[in-house]
């Protein structure tokens, strides 16, 4: 795949929700925070992508604004999870277990990870940023502003 990036297809349980993007990798990150647990039964494995998201079957979406920088997009039919929106930019994360191909998929980085319960790790090394860690990143990226 190399630098050319890929094209990704996924949907949700039921069908009822799909999309189609273009991501410039296939790299996923871990987010171990107590709302993406809660959310998504364990940690939220997300598949960042910069752009519009356009969904078929876009009536089926449910949005929750889970803080006041963030929300969720889920199906309204059979309950997945869809995607995690930076609000006020093009930022998602799709979820990783929304995607109909998962090949390729490769773990680069697990956030929160100060928020992390102990019954589980990742053997993947990873780097791993702490929630205030992934703040300051988020503060000081250009594409912020």
């Amino acid at each position: 795949m190399g630098m050319a990036g890929s094209t990704v297809s996924g949907q949700c349980l039921c069908g009822a929700v799909k999309f189609t993007v273009d991501v410039p990798k296939r790299d996923v990150d871990v987010c171990h925070c107590s709302m993406c647990r809660r959310w998504s039964a364990g940690p939220y494995i997300g598949l960042p992508y910069d752009g519009v998201l356009a969904l078929e079957g876009a009536d089926n979406v449910g949005v929750y604004n889970s803080s006041e920088w963030a929300e969720r997009g889920f199906c309204k039919v059979c309950g997945s999870s869809l995607y995690y929106h930076l609000l006020g930019s093009d930022h998602y994360s799709l979820s990783a277990g929304a995607l109909d191909d998962q090949s390729g998929l490769q773990l680069t980085a697990q956030i929160f990870i100060d928020e992390k319960p102990a019954y589980y790790d990742f053997a993947n090394d990873t780097p791993k940023l702490t929630g205030e860690e992934v703040f300051a990143a988020h503060a000081s990226s250009p594409e912020t502003e």
